[in-house]
């Protein structure tokens, strides 16, 4: 369960990292992102755990992914640029 829940928090914070390196703008802090990336990937690893209980390691390392690929999907903001188009719409 601990090497489990820490290649969660690994895996959480290397998506996290991607996606600030990768889109840097369309995120709203950094700091929030580095923090969200992991807890939420540890949250999808502790969930799926219990769901599932012990002896599935990929499955639960799996759902820790998407769970925190999902949860730092909802911080990511529009382009600059549409927001300026529909305001002056």
């Amino acid at each position: 369960m601990i090497w489990e829940a820490l290649g969660a928090v690994i895996a959480g914070f290397v998506i996290a990292l991607a996606a600030t390196h990768r889109l840097p703008d369309r995120f709203p802090s950094r700091t929030l992102t580095l923090a969200t990336g992991p807890g939420a990937a540890l949250f999808g690893a502790l969930l799926t755990r219990s769901i599932l209980g012990p002896g599935h390691p990929v499955q639960v390392l799996a759902a820790a992914l998407v769970v925190g690929a999902a949860l730092l999907s909802v911080l990511v903001r529009p382009p600059r640029r549409r927001l300026r188009r529909a305001a002056a719409v």
